[in-house]
C-alpha cells in the first residue's frame, strides 16, 4: 500500500480553489468543487420570469381565416363577379355608350358602330379594369349584405328577448325597437354604401375607358392623365349621384331577392331553391331594382362623364332637369332596354354562381354544424 506523504497533501490541498461566503453571521469558506457538487444534487426550482420569443404562424392564421364563413362569403362574391362580368362585358359597353350619349341610340346600331370602328374586340373594351372593379365591388357588397343582416338579426333577437332600451325626457318616456327594421333591407343598403365608397374609383376608369377610347387607350395612360387633370379627387368624380343611386337599388335588389327566395320556398315546402330558380329570381330583383332607381343611374352617368362631352351639369337635379328639358321625360329611361338585358342576366347568374360558390366553400362548415345539431 502506498501512502501520500505529508508535501503530496498540502501541494493538493493548495491547488484546490476555495469560495468565499459571507452573509450577517460571518464569513466561510467552502471548496468549490464541494459546492458546486452541492447545487447539483440540489433540485431547481423554475425561475417564475421567463422570456419567450415566438414567431407568429401566419400560415395556420391565414388557413384558419380562410375556413370563417366571411372568408367563404368574401371569395364566393369575388368568383361570382368575376365569372359573370366576363360573360356580360359586351352588353356592359353597350348599355354605357346609350346611357351617356355617345353613338347611336339602339342597341343594334351601338353593336355595329363599335364593331365598325373598334372590331370585336371594342365590346371588351375597359373589361381589364371591369374585372379588377367587379371583382372586389361584389366580394365587398355581398360579404357585407350578409354580415350586416346576420348582426341585425342577432340584435333583433336579443331585444326581442330583453326589454327594449329607453329614452325617459320628463314624463316622456321613448321606446327603442329595432322591430321595424328589416335586416334584410339595412344589409343592401350597406352593402352599396361600402362597396361605392371602395370600388368607385375603378367604376370611373372604367367609363373613361368606354366612353373616350381615343383619349384613354389603356388603364396606365387614363390613371396618369386622370390624376394629373384633377387629382385624387377625378377618381370621385360623381360620388354624391352614385351614392343616392346605389341606395334605393341596393336596397331593393337584396330585399327583393330574400323576400322572394323566402316565400317561394315557403310555398313550395323547400329548404332551398335549384339553380335556375336562383337564376329566375334573381333576374327579377334586379329588373324591380333598376327600374326604381335608373333615372338617378342616368344622372350618374351624365355627371361623371359630363366633363369628357363638354356639358358637365353642376348637381344631380340639374342633371335630372337637363334630360327632361332635352328629351322629355322618356329621357330619365334613355338605354333601360339595354340596362335590363345586362341587369338581368348579371344579377341571375351572379346570385346562381354566388349561392354555388358558397356551397362548396361553406361545406365543411354545414357540415359541422348538422353534426353538432344530430349529437344535441
Amino acid at each position: 500500500m502506498i501512502q501520500k506523504t505529508p508535501t503530496q497533501t498540502q501541494q493538493r490541498l493548495q491547488k484546490k480553489s476555495y469560495c468565499i461566503m459571507e452573509d450577517i453571521y460571518g464569513v466561510t469558506v467552502v471548496p468549490k468543487e464541494d459546492l458546486q457538487l452541492q447545487l447539483q444534487l440540489q433540485p431547481q426550482k423554475p425561475s417564475p420570469f421567463r422570456l419567450k420569443l415566438r414567431v407568429p404562424d401566419v400560415g395556420r392564421a391565414l388557413q384558419d381565416m380562410a375556413k370563417t364563413r366571411e372568408a367563404g362569403e368574401f371569395l364566393s362574391g369575388a368568383l361570382a363577379g368575376a365569372m359573370t362580368k366576363a360573360i356580360l362585358a359586351p352588353l356592359e359597353t353597350i348599355r354605357t355608350r346609350m346611357v351617356v350619349g355617345v353613338g347611336s341610340k339602339t342597341i343594334h346600331g351601338s353593336f355595329v358602330q363599335i364593331i365598325e370602328k373598334q372590331g370585336w374586340q371594342g365590346l371588351w373594351a375597359g373589361n381589364a379594369i371591369n374585372m379588377l372593379r367587379i371583382v372586389p365591388t361584389q366580394a365587398i357588397e355581398l360579404a357585407t349584405f350578409e354580415h350586416v343582416k346576420r348582426v341585425m338579426t342577432t340584435a333583433q333577437e336579443k331585444w326581442n328577448q330583453s326589454e327594449s332600451p329607453k329614452l325617459q325626457v320628463g314624463q316622456l318616456s321613448l321606446s327603442f325597437s329595432l322591430s321595424w327594421l328589416s335586416p334584410v333591407a339595412v344589409g343592401g343598403a350597406a352593402a352599396g354604401i361600402v362597396s361605392t365608397l371602395v370600388c368607385h374609383p375603378l367604376e370611373v376608369l372604367k367609363d373613361r375607358l368606354t366612353v373616350s377610347h381615343e383619349i384613354y387607350p389603356n388603364l396606365s395612360i387614363a390613371v396618369h392623365k386622370m390624376y394629373k387633370d384633377g387629382g385624387v379627387g377625378a377618381f370621385y368624380s360623381g360620388i354624391k349621384p352614385t351614392l343616392m343611386g346605389m341606395l334605393p337599388y341596393s336596397t331593393c335588389y337584396y330585399f327583393m331577392y330574400e323576400t322572394l327566395k323566402k316565400s317561394y320556398c315557403v310555398t313550395k315546402k323547400k329548404e332551398s331553391l335549384t339553380r335556375v330558380e336562383m337564376l329566375l329570381i334573381g333576374a327579377f330583383s334586379g329588373l324591380t331594382a333598376s327600374t326604381i332607381s335608373y333615372p338617378l343611374e342616368v344622372a350618374r352617368k351624365r355627371l361623371m362623364v359630363g366633363a369628357l362631352l363638354g356639358k358637365c351639369p353642376p348637381n344631380i337635379s340639374a342633371a335630372l332637369a337637363e334630360v327632361v328639358r332635352e328629351e322629355g321625360m322618356m329621357g330619365l329611361y334613355r338605354g333601360w332596354g339595354a340596362s335590363c338585358l345586362k341587369v338581368m342576366p348579371s344579377s341571375g347568374i351572379t346570385w346562381m354562381f354566388y349561392e354555388a360558390w358558397k356551397d362548396v366553400l361553406l361545406a365543411e362548415r354545414r357540415k359541422s354544424k348538422t353534426q353538432i345539431s344530430t349529437q344535441g
